[in-house]
């Protein structure tokens, strides 16, 4: 296969029916000329100092600078997928954006420094609705695959591999590259108090229209854009931007505590605290589990063998986890 590298960045009618009349198309109103003097920033301006009109502004992806010319010390990288299917064990990649950005140790978001777009062919033909979603169609990715070159050598040097769902694009992302594995990940959907920023949802649609913006979404290289301003702009009481909240999240160590062979009558509680069910088809174990800060690890323990084993003696299994062992499959 070639490499793709390119920088971005029926319903019958009821028996019986008769069509109704259609009525004779409008005129289309003509086109409201400009008021001389002033530009479109201007008059969107005036439009929201009204009161009565909320703006979108397109998002216009930042440019790409050198590297050495960014004072900002860190590398994060944005990754997202485009796939087949839900199932990283039998769904493929079908294509792979990326966005390299700098940062401070602060989490204030530097400059962009590097991009990456590249389509793939499956091994099957590319589902419809899949091809209604992201119009990626057979035709448009007939011979092509990842330039890995060019992807390990954007993501090999980055502290951070960010995703918005990192428990879905990781393990894609770690089919296709063995560079992914090496790298600590963060999630923006799971590591980000959305809700406390003033934000009424966590999808990326909601994100980028409450940040002011509307972007052509369901391409990877366009959603990685599209997060890296909502990340970037100011956002709750504080005007942090959000890439500071996730920033911390990251460094943070944390455990996962699994209540194996908890009562059976004990799930409604378990459930009610947060923890959810495993049936150990993914390799892990067969039992209710939570992941929490390591903080809060002995409030943990106290609660399943005050509360679900009623056994002071009881050792829950544990697994230590920090931002290199998230969200792996």
């Amino acid at each position: 296969m070639k490499t793709s590298s390119a920088q971005i960045d029926l319903f019958d009618d009821a028996p019986g029916y008769r069509e109704a009349p259609r009525p004779a198309p409008r005129k289309r109103p003509a086109a409201v000329p400009a008021v001389a003097g002033w530009d479109d920033e201007e008059a969107a301006q005036r439009l929201e100092l009204s009161g009565r009109f909320r703006i979108l502004r397109k998002l216009v992806p930042r440019p790409i600078i050198p590297r050495f010319q960014s004072a900002f010390p860190n590398l994060a990288v944005l990754v997202d997928t485009e796939t087949t299917g839900l199932n990283h064990a039998k769904d493929e990649v079908i294509e792979l954006g990326a966005v390299a950005f700098t940062y401070d140790n602060e989490g204030a978001i530097g400059d962009v420094v590097g991009v990456y777009n590249g389509l793939r062919q499956p091994s099957e033909p590319i589902p419809g609705e899949i091809t209604r979603l992201t119009g990626i169609t057979d035709e448009m990715v007939a011979g092509l695959d990842i330039d890995f070159r060019a992807l390990d050598a954007l993501v090999e040097p980055a502290d951070l591999i960010i995703a918005h769902h990192a428990a879905f694009d990781r393990p894609f992302c770690e089919k296709l590259s063995p560079t992914f594995a090496a790298k600590a990940w963060a999630c923006s959907v799971k590591e980000i108090p959305w809700a406390d920023l003033g934000f009424e949802g966590n999808k990326l649609g909601y994100l980028v229209g409450q940040s002011g913006l509307f972007h052509e979404g369901h391409r990877a290289t366009d959603d990685c854009h599209a997060l890296l301003e909502v990340l970037a702009r100011p956002a709750g009481d504080d005007g942090a931007p959000p890439f500071a909240a996730l920033l911390r999240s990251s460094q943070q160590s944390r455990v996962r505590i699994y209540a194996e062979n908890a009562p059976f009558d004990m799930k409604d509680r378990l459930k009610s605290r947060g923890y959810r069910w495993s049936d150990g088809s993914d390799g892990k174990p067969r039992a209710w589990w939570i992941e929490i800060d390591e903080d809060l690890r002995e409030e943990g323990f106290r609660y399943l063998r005050t509360e679900i084993y009623c056994w002071e003696d009881a050792e829950p299994l544990t697994l230590h986890l920090t931002a290199f062992d998230r969200y792996r499959a």
